[in-house]
């Protein structure tokens, strides 16, 4: 897996924490993890934008980013569990898969792989 995807992968990951401390967050340690969340999130993406194709990997951390919150809230807020809500994150999921598969990464001169 090339470091940039993982990058993406990584951003994603916290988009997940800094949604869910929009929402849950109260005080100021649990405002200053959505903040920390958020400033890493953001630069990941950013960062990895400046070498692979910036509309993919923006559907790719979207994508990883509801599908995580999604199930975050299932399994820890007590959000109710329907099988239509998670085969529309399973679809989801699928087309942020294939548009990663259908996506050249793009190799700049000089750029360790």
């Amino acid at each position: 897996m090339n470091k940039d995807w993982l990058k993406v992968y990584i951003a994603a990951f916290f988009e997940v924490f800094w949604v869910i401390g929009l929402k849950h967050a109260s005080d100021f340690w649990t405002w200053s993890g959505t903040v920390i969340s958020i400033i890493v999130s953001f630069y990941l993406m950013i960062i990895a934008g400046r070498k692979l194709p910036v509309g993919t990997v923006y559907a790719v951390f979207v994508g990883m980013g509801t599908a995580g919150t999604v199930i975050s809230e299932i399994l820890f807020f007590g959000e109710d569990f329907k099988l239509s809500k998670i085969l529309l994150i399973v679809i989801l999921l699928a087309g942020v898969v294939g548009l990663k598969l259908v996506t050249k990464d793009k190799v700049q001169e000089g750029d360790e792989q």
